[in-house]
């Protein structure tokens, strides 16, 4: 029995020795592996932002730069891996990891389906020239500031400072409005006079006023003017003009200018806007009627 456990000690001792040389034999390609994955690392980053710079000054277009920098960065960085399990002689180790990579290709494949769809679609969405960073658009029910264009989702920062997330996938699928591509917008305002008002003078009144209170238009026939209907206690109409803007804060800012400027305007010729009215009739007529008759 004692025999026994001195020779299993003993081949324990031999083991672990056997381990220790081993490990020490390994530590300069050990250690020249990890150099390689820094200089790897350093490498990647200086060669993906010298791409990011290049890019930019051919494409000018950021969210392409971002792509092509974390797709150079990732290339370097495993063909640094590859070179660091070489130097450890892991070349049995490589082999198999190239092998089943077909294999787990196609097993990521079918499980990340929505990744990898978001992936092309925003490497497709990048190289768009009518979608860039900055740009003021309204897709899938958001409107905001485009922040930023990934290879998972796409970044809007909306008017109340609220950070939107889209998927690329849903980008591509879905109607997008960009108010940046044009340097004007349209802008309708509604309004109503009282029926006793001179309706030719109310016209008028408004497209000068308008005309003078935005640079674009430069006249008054450059402003739409169109009654539109009867209503219950007014005249109403709407008026379109064009005005300077890329966003719908833009927007939002000349319709307020522009009804502050004509409700002044109207005050100014004692022109009515009504409120609705309702008006109440108390009718006891049948009430008398029939008191009479039982008189």
């Amino acid at each position: 029995m004692k025999e026994q456990f001195n020779d299993s000690l003993a081949n324990l001792v031999d083991k672990l020795k056997a381990w220790l040389n081993t490990i020490v034999e390994s530590v300069p390609n050990f250690i020249l592996a990890i150099l390689v994955m820094v200089l790897a690392y350093f490498l990647a980053n200086y060669v993906g932002k010298l791409v990011g710079r290049i890019t930019n000054r051919q494409i000018h277009k950021k969210s392409i730069s971002t792509i092509v920098t974390k797709i150079v960065t990732v290339i370097i960085m495993v063909i640094g891996l590859f070179i660091a399990l070489g130097i450890l002689n892991l070349s049995k180790a490589l082999t198999s990891l190239l092998a089943g990579a077909g294999v787990i290709g196609l097993v990521v494949g079918f499980a990340l389906q929505d990744t990898l769809s978001n992936t092309v679609s925003g490497i497709i969405i990048s190289f768009r020239d009518k979608i860039r960073i900055g740009n003021w658009v309204e897709t899938n029910g958001f409107s905001g500031e485009i922040l930023d264009v990934n290879l998972k989702n796409f970044v809007l920062k909306e008017a109340d400072n609220n950070i939107v997330l889209i998927p690329n996938k849903a980008i591509l699928e879905n109607p997008l409005k960009n108010y940046s591509l044009t340097d004007k917008i349209r802008v309708t305002v509604a309004c109503g006079v009282g029926y006793e008002s001179d309706l030719e003078q109310v016209k008028f009144l408004t497209t000068q006023t308008i005309s003078e209170t935005f640079e674009d238009p430069k006249s008054p026939e450059e402003v739409e003017f169109y009654y539109t209907e009867f209503g219950d206690s007014s005249i109403n109409f709407i008026c379109r003009f064009w005005t300077k803007g890329i966003k719908a804060k833009d927007k939002l800012e000349a319709t307020s200018i522009a009804i502050l400027a004509i409700k002044k305007a109207f005050d100014k010729e004692n022109i009515n806007i009504p409120f609705p009215i309702r008006t109440l009739e108390f009718n006891n007529r049948l009430q008398l009627q029939k008191e009479e008759g039982n008189g």
